[in-house]
């Protein structure tokens, strides 16, 4: 078992940005101002087998919108810090109140603003298109980009070191 397959072990809470993992990184605005994300399905499914293998997931983002609030009730994510720059910050906030370990938490981002929380928790992941330094810092890199399958990886990542990957898609297999 590699190292990186060790450090998912203890995973209890996947902590995930929003653009640019859980969506491609571009923003829309309309002529109005709205603001439009799209979101993978894929994604979503592998957060809603993650959270039924026993592993908590919830989403730090420095922006603030309704559409994240939307799409985290969606998904059953309760755990939802919307507006925080600080990620690590943000991190430690949800660590204690959770009563986690860092160690006992990963966390998904693409850029320099998650960088601290992705040094500090004991899985830090980023996306195939994240940012050079942020890869070469994490501990795993998708092979998807943000918004096309890279929460996917890493939800599948995780439930396969923790055993849980097969029985989690069982149902669906004939």
């Amino acid at each position: 078992m590699d190292t990186t397959t060790k450090l998912a072990i203890p995973v209890k809470l996947l902590l995930l940005d929003v653009d640019g993992v859980l969506t491609d990184g571009k923003l829309y605005f309309s002529e109005q101002g709205d603001e439009i994300k799209a979101f993978n399905t894929l994604d979503g499914l592998g957060i809603k087998l993650l959270q039924q293998s026993g592993v908590k997931v919830g989403i730090v983002t420095g922006r603030n919108t309704q559409l994240v609030a939307r799409r985290a009730d969606n998904l059953g994510i309760n755990i939802l810090l919307q507006g925080r720059e600080d990620k690590h910050t943000a991190t430690q906030e949800i660590a204690a109140q959770l009563n986690l370990d860092l160690t006992e938490i990963a966390y998904l981002g693409d850029d320099l603003p998650d960088l601290p929380a992705i040094e500090a928790v004991g899985l830090g992941m980023t996306v195939n298109n994240g940012h050079r330094i942020v890869k070469e810092r994490a501990d795993w890199c998708s092979e998807k980009d943000g918004g096309n399958g890279a929460v996917r990886e890493a939800c599948d990542f995780i439930m396969n070191a923790q055993g849980n990957l097969q029985a989690m898609i069982e149902p669906w297999l004939t």
